[in-house]
């Protein structure tokens, strides 16, 4: 009787403290499969901001949000020392009217500037760069022809990415998208000398979106997690 009663601001806050419970840390037997959470679903403890850190990126609900504006996030926190080799990435990410965001990894802090260390993930729906989700950044790269129905605007996906020794693999709610090895004589591009797999952190990228869209060009990320694999 007690819920019946219960006014819809009061049913909003069960809501909320639902949801940051449940994004809070893996489920139980994720923890048992080797899950750990890299996101506690109520502060960005653990992550280090570069540029524009007070408006490029906000916590909604259990959820880490990207803005428009240049900036990435880092993970610099105690799991694996920040310093990942082989592992298992997965993360539920959703994209908003012409938004634009990427995860990057074997990643390093640095300042500003796009990230030089590692390869970026792309996640994008709508954005006028033709290169969309499910793209290994300028290598293995899904147009918007072959590529635009991996993910939509408004729609949760889940986003994986594996990386063991000198292969990338990359999937969209469970489907291999990208299955990548790295060449032995890989030559990175100068502008990004460190574009190359060695081991390093991840990074969530806030990139301007197209035009002014009226939701901020929002990139949403929850259940965020990581599982270190052997050497």
């Amino acid at each position: 009787m007690r819920i019946r009663r219960m006014g819809s601001l009061g049913l909003a806050a069960l809501i909320t403290v639902a949801i940051v419970t449940a994004y809070a840390a893996p489920a139980a037997d994720e923890a048992k499969e080797g899950w750990i959470s890299l996101f506690d679903g109520k502060t960005l403890t653990g992550w280090k901001a570069n540029e524009n850190p007070q408006t490029a990126f906000t916590i909604e609900n259990g959820m880490i949000v990207t803005h428009g504006t240049r900036s990435h996030l880092f993970y610099d926190g105690p799991v694996q020392n920040h310093d990942f080799k082989n592992f298992e990435f997965r993360a539920d990410v959703m994209t908003t009217t012409g938004s634009n965001s990427g995860i990057f990894f074997h990643t390093k802090y640095q300042d500003s500037g796009w990230p030089s260390n590692g390869y970026e993930a792309q996640v994008n729906s709508s954005h006028s760069d033709p290169k969309r989700t499910a793209s290994l950044y300028n290598t293995v790269d899904k147009v918007e022809k072959e590529g635009s129905s991996l993910s939509k605007d408004g729609k949760w996906f889940r986003y994986d990415i594996i990386v063991k020794g000198k292969q990338i693999i990359m999937k969209v709610d469970g489907k291999t998208i990208v299955d990548y090895t790295e060449p032995a004589d890989t030559k990175p591009p100068a502008n990004r000398p460190g574009k190359r797999l060695s081991s390093g952190t991840f990074a969530l990228q806030a990139h301007p979106p197209v035009g002014k869209p009226a939701d901020g060009g929002k990139v949403y990320y929850k259940n965020i997690m990581v599982k270190p694999l052997p050497e």
